[in-house]
């Protein structure tokens, strides 16, 4: 199983496309945890999405993706790094019957409270620098939004201002999508945005693309016709260069567009005893002491890997120690003054 993202490129104008496939990547997320029918094509759709919209980073870094919801699934998440390294998971209330055709709106958006977050969180953040989130509703003004697709192009449209149009298909074996993005006339940097670009501009100083031709238009219209033919079949059988020949032969044949080098997505999961134990501290010791006369030991499960974490009493009792120390430092300090 090979998994592969492609990005590619209209020198007619300012557009841009990318082709992904999932395979090892998503079959790793299935084999640490199964999902009903419905879920798990919803679950595998962002992950798709996840992987196309990351390979645009612009720092180092995670993208992660959040469905919250009001029904019987009440959280979907996908987490993809600069890397293309990748992990995900769904929170199902327990004893939930999902049925194998539940819509977005029966399975997250039951009470029209329903939400979808990005979250763009930067590793090396500069002083004061918080990750970046936008949030919009799994409604517009024509009401609950009726799959993964729809979610997303309306979020782009309302979050970034992008025409941006999606492709999207899952199954047991494959998580598949096609993204094409018109971009902006110009660039220009956006406060407490880590992924955007200052402007660029030509030799004159002036922004490129300022006055974007009428050809722009008609370039951005005829990749998403031609888009529009991708059936969910093809995604989820065919090889992207196949794909790729098949919608954009005209332009491969008159040079007009320009192919990228592959890249890898794959799983990973960042979970680490270390990081479980931090979590532990920010709940406090009096409510980890509780949970130890009663347990006799803290354990945690990973919710994306599966990974098993157990802390006994002795390992609770590191974890606040440099805090002890810490606090006497202090109090003795306070006594000389």
């Amino acid at each position: 199983m090979t998994d592969e993202l492609k990005k590619f490129v209209f020198d007619a104008a300012p557009v841009r496309g990318e082709l992904v496939r999932l395979e090892a990547t998503w079959q790793e997320v299935l084999r640490r945890r199964r999902y009903p029918a419905a879920v798990q094509t919803l679950l595998g759709e962002m992950m798709a999405a996840a992987a196309l919209l990351s390979a645009n980073l612009k720092f180092n870094g995670a993208l992660v993706m959040q469905l919250h919801g009001d029904g019987p699934v009440r959280m979907l998440v996908v987490e993809c790094n600069s890397d293309l390294s990748m992990r995900a998971t769904a929170k199902i209330v327990e004893g939930a019957e999902i049925a194998e055709d539940a819509t977005l709106a029966s399975m997250v958006n039951v009470q029209g409270h329903g939400r979808f977050a990005i979250t763009l969180d930067p590793q090396d953040k500069l002083p004061g620098q918080q990750p970046y989130q936008g949030i919009v509703p799994l409604s517009d003004e024509n009401g609950p939004l009726a799959s993964m697709t729809e979610v997303l192009e309306h979020y782009m449209q309302t979050s970034e201002q992008l025409d941006t149009r999606l492709w999207l298909a899952a199954n047991e074996k494959v998580a598949s999508g096609m993204l094409l993005q018109r971009l902006p006339s110009y660039g220009g940097a956006m406060e407490g945005r880590p992924d955007r670009e200052p402007a660029q501009v030509g030799e004159t100083g002036q922004p490129l693309h300022e006055n974007a031709p009428e050809q722009d238009l008609d370039t951005w219209e005829r990749v998403c016709q031609l888009g529009k033919t991708l059936r969910r079949e093809e995604l989820l059988e065919q090889p992207i260069d196949t794909l790729i020949k098949r919608l954009y032969w005209e332009e491969l044949e008159a040079a007009g567009i320009r192919m990228f080098e592959p890249q890898a997505p794959h799983f990973r999961c960042s979970c680490s005893r270390l990081r479980v134990g931090a979590m532990l501290r920010t709940l406090g010791q009096p409510e980890i002491d509780s949970i130890l006369q009663e347990r006799g030991k803290v354990e945690i499960d990973c919710e994306f890997c599966g990974q098993h974490y157990s802390f006994d009493a002795v390992d609770c009792a590191q974890l606040f120690a440099q805090d002890t120390v810490a606090q006497g430092i202090q109090g003795a300090s306070d006594q000389r003054h």
